[in-house]
Parts: structure tokens; sequence; C-alpha cells
């Protein structure tokens, strides 16, 4: 798909053309929804940000972080503090993946703890590894090799001390992370013919 500024505006056309095609009022409505997100991607300039995020997914990458944090009680201040909060999105707290939450009726916001990356990791095992791109006796040794890598890897597979682990870029926020590859989510714990909301 072309990356020049004419994608949105081909995107909206197509789903313009389906829904003049359309004889359900609810499909309408869908398409509609689609159009407009897609106008508030690009009238927000948000456009290279929603580029790189479908590269992430093109690239399998780790769920979407949209910030990082070394305690829980940054974490909770920049969430208190925050005019806008972004309900829904992921946040690391410590290399550990939880979710803004946010309900505006009750005036609450809290940072529940997830499973995102578990259920990622479980994922990636359920499909077959790749070889391990290097191999460490130690986490400290696999620390040095990652940060001294001039182009960050997106997501590539290692071994410390014969345990696999992933290496992972989270280029929202700049991070290179190492996640062992243990903690993924047990076997069978995903259900995949769940349809989404």
């Amino acid at each position: 798909m072309s990356k020049d500024w004419l994608f949105p505006s081909r995107v909206q056309n197509l789903l313009g053309r389906l829904w003049e095609e359309s004889t359900s009022e609810e499909d309408k409505e869908y398409l509609s929804t689609a159009m407009d997100a897609l106008d508030f991607i690009s009238q927000s300039g948000q456009f290279h940000d929603f580029e790189a995020y479908r590269e992430s997914i093109k690239d399998d990458a780790p769920p979407l972080v949209i910030a990082t944090f070394d305690t829980k009680e940054r974490a909770e201040a920049w969430l208190k503090s925050h005019p806008n909060p972004p309900g829904g999105a992921k946040v690391l707290i410590d290399g550990e993946y939880h979710h803004v939450f946010c309900d505006d009726a009750l005036k609450h916001r809290h940072l529940p703890r997830g499973r995102s990356l578990e259920y990622y990791l479980r994922e990636m095992i359920d499909g077959g590894l790749p070889p391990p791109l290097a191999t460490f006796d130690t986490l400290e040794e696999a620390k040095t090799w990652v940060d001294s890598q001039p182009e960050p890897p997106r997501q590539v597979i290692i071994t410390i001390a014969g345990e696999p682990h992933l290496v992972a870029y989270h280029y929202k926020v700049g991070l290179r992370a190492i996640y062992p590859l243990s903690r993924a989510a047990p076997p069978g714990s995903i259900n995949y013919t769940v349809e989404p909301e």
C-alpha cells in the first residue's frame, strides 16, 4: 500500500464507493465511522503515527505503548495531571503492561495491570519461534548487545542462559526491551473464537 500523502483520500474514496453501493443502513453507519476515523487521523496530524502503527502491525510487533514509567507513582501522577487521558491505551510501568482506565462519570482514573504482553508472547510461541539471532550467558551481556545496536531490532529472539527471550523496540517511546518468553500466557488460555465487540 502506498505511503504517499494521498493514502487517506484513496481509502476514503473506496469507503465512499462502498457506502454508495450498500443497501444496509447498519453497514453505511460502519463505513461512515471508518471514514470519520481516517478524517480524524488526517485532520489531527496523526497520519505519521498511524503509518508507524500500521508498520508495527505488519512487523508483528508487541502491543503499542504510549508511555513508559519507572514507578507506579510516576505513572499515576502522569495520569492524574493529564488534561485528556488516553483511555484504553497501554503504558509500561517497570516493564509491565498497564491499561489506562478512565471513568469520566465517576471522575476515576487508574492503571490496572494487563496481560497484553503475555498473550502476545503466547501467540508468538504458538506460531512457531524463529531461530535465535544471538546467544548470551547473562542478562547484562544481552542488554549490552541490545543497547549497542545502531538500529533497534523491532523484534528478535535471543537466548539468555539457554532460555528464549524476545528483544523488542517500543518505537513510540523509544524503549528497547528484553522479555523472557517464560512470561507467556499458559497454552490454551487464548480464546481465538471470541468475536470482537
